[in-house]
């Protein structure tokens, strides 16, 4: 089973936005390759951060109004979140080691 949630515009609120665990969301679409490839990064984030972090993802292609709203330009692109608001975002595919650090600046 896949820790990394797929969310919808309906439940940003809930899942993103009132969580009081840093989150990492990534904006993605089947279509992109480099997204593909982050995939099996994220989940292995989402595995070692356990519960002291979430890693939900938005289909940008499925939710273009979340998608509007945070300006997402290029995918993947990822922004984090901390009592409800964005910290920082991350263009393009990065690193297990860059995802973490920036969850663990959150903490």
């Amino acid at each position: 089973m896949s820790l990394v949630k797929k969310i919808s515009e309906q439940d940003f609120q809930k899942e993103v936005l009132s969580q009081s665990v840093p989150v990492v969301v990534d904006f993605w679409a089947e279509w992109c390759g480099p997204c593909r490839s982050l995939a099996p990064v994220l989940e292995d984030v989402a595995t070692e951060m356990g519960t002291g972090a979430r890693v939900v993802k938005v289909n940008v292609d499925e939710n273009p109004n979340i998608a509007q709203h945070y300006e997402i330009r290029g995918i993947p692109t990822m922004i984090f979140f901390k009592n409800g608001e964005a910290q920082k975002t991350l263009v393009g595919l990065q690193s297990k080691e860059e995802i973490k650090k920036s969850l663990q600046e959150l903490s």
